[in-house]
């Protein structure tokens, strides 16, 4: 076979999964109870498949998986025959077409790059460059959830080695302030992330940091406290608290990071594929530390696939400090088999072509070809 045709698209299957979460995942802007991904599997002519997820939250990107199907059914026709080693030319080509779209996006992309590597016997890390090969560890989420739950989670977490909660607040200040005193008391060994999806004031967010720190809490990062169009307000709480702050859905897209870098409103900005497409996030990534910016990366309600790709991200290109890769830990089952693994914490690596996993389509699924 001429090298120039074992990379073709010849098919691509799409089907949906719903996986129910261990506990309410229970955030400022919106509640998800299950799952409701997509999972998507890009054949190449050579045989080599590779894998993508679409994980739409509706509430941060406008997508839910109705619309995250017929797109994707879309964006998959026009890959069809189409060389999976032209990645990034095809991805600019997806967002043109799907610009409202990044979720379904980053779920062909994903496949795309996944089948290109394992065809190429090489690991996705090493497609982004290979720069930060080494097991790293993530932090763990806390749902908002009154104070009696929220210290069974973090007692179980706490046990499996995690010392970085990332405690999502910003419905009810004053409950928040207890709920983070509560585990400060029980563990005063950990640190927080502290993350209200954009539902603080300016004033409710000075409030809650100055009380946690009165209270001996540490605070390793403020995330997105105010809704995401006031850079102004950011801007003011990072001259004004001694702790960093960073952008989560203030940066959906590039022009989004370029005026966050430009009001000089953060100290880090929050890398999502999902809410980026993939290569708009790579971008993104890229110029965020050009500018002097620091680097985090997290993710929606995903399992190994989608969150393995920016595991990926994390090892090829270096320079994210903090990772937020746990929500396959809070789901109530794994449909993946090999990739990356955890051990408490701790995000363990991969050595094979791609992402290095396998699944099996399941109900539902069509085929493009």
């Amino acid at each position: 076979m001429p090298l120039s045709d074992r990379f073709l698209v010849t098919k691509v299957e799409i089907w949906p999964v719903d996986i129910p979460i261990t506990d309410p995942f229970v955030v400022a802007t919106g509640r998800l109870v299950t799952a409701q991904n997509l999972f998507i599997r890009i054949t190449l002519k050579d045989g080599s498949c590779g894998y993508g997820e679409v994980a739409p939250f509706p509430d941060v990107t406008g997508e839910d998986r109705t619309t995250s199907f017929t797109v994707a059914k879309d964006l998959a026709a026009a890959l069809v025959g189409k060389s999976a080693s032209h990645f990034r030319q095809l991805a600019r080509e997806l967002r043109d077409r799907a610009p409202s779209n990044p979720a379904s996006r980053c779920g062909v992309e994903t496949a795309l790059v996944d089948a290109l590597c394992r065809s190429a016997r090489l690991p996705l890390w090493a497609l982004w460059g290979g720069a930060d090969v080494r097991e790293r560890e993530t932090d763990i989420t806390i749902p908002i959830t009154d104070i009696d739950r929220t210290l069974v989670l973090a007692r179980t977490w706490y046990q499996k080695g995690f010392r970085l909660f990332k405690m999502k607040v910003g419905m009810d200040g004053d409950q928040d302030t207890r709920r983070v005193e509560a585990i400060h008391k029980a563990f005063p060994n950990v640190a927080f992330i502290i993350d209200p999806n954009q539902g603080f004031s300016r004033e409710q967010a000075l409030e809650f940091v100055t009380s946690v720190q009165k209270f001996g809490g540490q605070i390793l990062l403020l995330e997105q406290p105010l809704p995401k169009h006031d850079l102004e307000g950011l801007a003011l709480l990072r001259r004004s608290l001694n702790i960093p702050v960073a952008a989560d859905e203030s940066v959906q897209s590039m022009e989004d990071a370029k005026a966050v870098i430009r009001e000089h409103a953060v100290d880090f900005i929050n890398i999502k594929i999902m809410k980026s497409g993939l290569l708009e996030a790579l971008e993104i990534a890229s110029f965020t530390r050009a500018s002097g910016l620091r680097l985090m990366i997290g993710g929606m309600v995903e399992t190994r696939v989608a969150m393995g790709c920016s595991f990926s991200l994390v090892l090829g290109l270096g320079g994210f400090e903090v990772l937020d890769l746990d929500t396959p830990l809070l789901l109530s089952q794994d449909p993946v088999k090999g990739g990356y693994s955890y051990t408490g914490p701790r995000l363990n690596l991969w050595q094979g072509p791609g992402l290095d996993l396998e699944m099996e389509p399941a109900k539902g699924c069509i085929t493009i070809e």
